[in-house]
């Protein structure tokens, strides 16, 4: 009869405190412009005019005496009720008088079609590489990859003279297709890997029993693939729903605009209302954090691929 050993569990040292109080440091540092943020969309105008953004408020025995007066002169919640109210307040004109509903529309007719085509395109295009042996198969492959390391700022002029010959500018097409063709690369390169690693022999035996080549692609490789699919959508839900360069230089329509493009043209030259812009910079963000989380599974597997080879 065996017996489970349990592990003698590590002594806690002083250089383990150390750490621990490190990492939390860290965590913390990351996390402080998270929650100024959500600190600014819960506040008024008026009180960050007058406090700023850091100083919340009085400290020391004043308060308890003026909290009523400050609260009534420059708007600051003093309980719950007040400041889920201010919450409420901020979050709706965010949503309605700043328009943050009609860009986050637009944020997915862009991001969508450009997810669907790179992730298409770029299957087809890394199964032929990994499944083919063909003469200019490292070539393709390399220009793909090389495609990757062109920085983009140097093409801003050209793309945007080709969207205006091309009748693309202001149009929803030009930012999907500018996206869809940038991004082929990361994505080419990045399935191919993940389809070099799928033995041979199921697509052989496939092709045996009278298999195109579309149908093994269709129905054998791209189930086998799809850890590989889902962690590069990911990436590049985040990336394409996050463009702001882009979006400013082929659309000026506001109806047209992106939330990250929509969102800078609520600050104006003399009066910016922070808390609004803030709210709605945090209902910008919710997309690309509830994708994350319900893909986070396959992403950590697509960055751990081939780690045990």
């Amino acid at each position: 009869m065996t017996t489970l050993t349990r592990k003698p569990a590590r002594p806690f040292t002083v250089g383990t405190l150390f750490k621990h109080l490190f990492l939390i440091t860290l965590t913390f540092i990351w996390l402080l412009p998270i929650i100024a943020a959500l600190f600014t969309s819960v506040r008024t105008q008026r009180d960050i005019n007058k406090n700023g953004f850091w100083n919340f408020g009085m400290v020391g025995q004043e308060i308890q005496q003026r909290a009523e007066i400050r609260a009534q002169e420059f708007g600051v919640p003093m309980d719950a009720s007040q400041w889920m109210q201010t919450l409420s307040q901020n979050y709706t004109q965010a949503w309605t008088n700043a328009r943050v509903s009609r860009y986050l529309l637009n944020s997915f007719i862009i991001t969508l079609p450009s997810l669907f085509l790179m992730l298409f395109l770029s299957s087809l295009t890394a199964y032929a590489l990994a499944r083919y042996k063909f003469a200019l198969n490292m070539p393709i492959y390399f220009l793909f990859v090389s495609g990757t390391m062109l920085p983009f700022q140097i093409l801003l002029l050209p793309v945007f003279r080709l969207t205006s010959d091309l009748g693309l500018y202001n149009t929803y097409w030009a930012l999907i297709l500018i996206h869809t063709t940038f991004q082929m690369g990361f994505c080419t390169f990045v399935l191919r890997n993940f389809m070099k690693g799928i033995p041979s022999e199921i697509f052989d035996a496939a092709q045996v029993d009278g298999s195109s080549a579309f149908r093994s692609f269709w129905q054998i490789m791209l189930p086998l693939s799809l850890p590989g699919l889902a962690a590069v959508g990911t990436l590049e839900f985040t990336w394409v729903f996050n463009d702001y360069l882009w979006a400013i230089i082929l659309i000026s329509k506001d109806a047209l605009r992106p939330v990250t493009a929509g969102l800078a043209t609520l600050q104006g030259q003399y009066v910016t209302d922070w808390p609004v812009i803030t709210a709605g910079a945090i209902l910008g963000t919710l997309p690309t954090v509830l994708v994350f989380i319900f893909l986070q599974r396959y992403f950590i597997q697509g960055l751990t691929l081939g780690s045990n080879k």
